[in-house]
């Protein structure tokens, strides 16, 4: 994805095939179907360009002049090893897809630095539902356990994520699970929020915002017992804290 790039708003189609209720922009995908939602429809295409590895695989995707990501939606903890990837059906729109692409429209009109939502997918089967969805890739990117494998991270821009989430904090975006995988710093050293499953617009209140900051603080000491090499020290927190607490 081009961060210079003009983004038309997102424009809404759905298609709702029996129990299978399928959702895209039309803006930026004119030849939209079904089974772009199915990474045996890249796999055939020979468009998967990349996998990533987490609690399942995400495909990184090239359709002509675009780069997208798909992923499934999978549980985790203990229920994600006895159920692991259907969820309790109330509604297509209260699935976690659609509120993830609802939630990355609001963060696109709200010119934040995430990614643009494309397309999802509901299946429902009976009292549960599977999904998936695809989302525009932030191209040249890494994640900051990535970035911090090879190298320390500059003062600015540890100072620059502090500023970044706090931007996302005041306009009352909570990302459920904010950690040092899913910010990524792109060629430019612009800072990146990803995979919002789970978030949500809500009122600005402390003690959320201070629980998003106490996961990713968790997240970076974790990465440091776990990694032999991992250029983070506790210094890097207290810059990113300085500048969270700048805006």
């Amino acid at each position: 994805m081009n961060p210079s790039a003009i983004v038309k708003p997102c424009q809404e189609k759905i298609i709702q095939q029996g129990d299978n209720y399928y959702c895209f922009d039309e803006n930026a995908i004119a030849d939209f179907n079904i089974n772009m939602l199915s990474p045996d429809y890249w796999q055939q295409q020979e468009a998967i360009t990349g996998t990533a590895q987490g609690r399942g695989t995400t495909y990184f995707i090239k359709h002509i002049n675009d780069e997208w990501v798909l992923r499934h939606y999978y549980r985790g903890g203990l229920i994600g090893k006895l159920i692991n990837d259907r969820y309790l059906f109330t509604g297509f729109n209260t699935s976690r897809a659609a509120l993830e692409f609802s939630l990355l429209k609001t963060l696109s009109t709200l010119n934040l630095p995430a990614p643009k939502p494309i397309a999802y997918q509901v299946k429902k089967s009976g009292l549960s539902y599977r999904a998936d969805i695809l989302t525009a890739r932030i191209t040249h990117a890494q994640d900051l356990v990535a970035s911090l494998t090879k190298r320390n991270i500059e003062e600015q821009t540890w100072y620059n994520i502090g500023r970044c989430i706090k931007n996302f904090h005041q306009h009352g975006i909570y990302h459920h699970d904010l950690n040092a995988h899913n910010i990524l710093l792109d060629k430019d050293n612009k800072i990146w929020l990803i995979d919002f499953d789970r978030g949500e617009q809500r009122q600005p209140v402390k003690q959320w915002q201070q629980a998003n900051l106490d996961r990713l603080l968790r997240s970076f000491n974790k990465e440091k017992n776990q990694l032999a090499d991992f250029h983070w020290h506790t210094n890097d927190w207290q810059i990113l804290l300085e500048g969270y607490l700048s805006v």
